[in-house]
């Protein structure tokens, strides 16, 4: 795997710019929704527990402004809209399968030292019943 320096890690490089843009919390989950499809925005919003209508339709704005995801308006009434992978997005969806690939292998190992750590600062009590169990859904947000 080709390594990146830290010294071209700059705040104008690409790559960087492009993860920062990428790495919003409903980037990763909006880009795996679509990937099955076209959504309207109901689906989508009851798929995504915890989105926001007001946050759904930024993200959605900035994934069409980044080329990913396409809008489409069928207007009628009532109004109908769809939103899509673009040829980009789904190229993305490569990278993204990556990543969720290895957080279902190391998932565990990382919540397990989160958590440990977070405790021994005094930052969490572990519960007796989740002590080797433990998700993200226990932990502070």
């Amino acid at each position: 795997m080709k390594q990146i320096s830290h010294e071209k890690y700059t705040l104008d490089c690409p790559s960087r710019q492009l993860l920062e843009m990428l790495s919003d919390k409903w980037v990763p989950a909006l880009i795996i929704i679509l990937s099955e499809g076209p959504h309207r925005p109901g689906d989508l919003q009851r798929s995504l527990e915890g989105i926001s209508k007001k946050m759904l339709r930024q993200t959605l704005k900035n994934l069409e402004i980044w080329g990913l995801v396409d809008r489409q308006d069928y207007e009628t009434v009532p109004p109908r809209v769809e939103y899509a992978l673009t040829d980009l997005g789904l190229k993305f969806m490569e990278p993204l399968a990556l990543l969720c690939h290895w957080a279902a292998q190391n998932g565990d190992d990382v919540f397990s030292i989160y958590s440990k750590k977070l405790a021994a600062a005094g930052k969490l009590e572990l519960p007796e019943d989740v002590a080797g169990g433990l998700t993200a859904h226990h932990l502070p947000q």
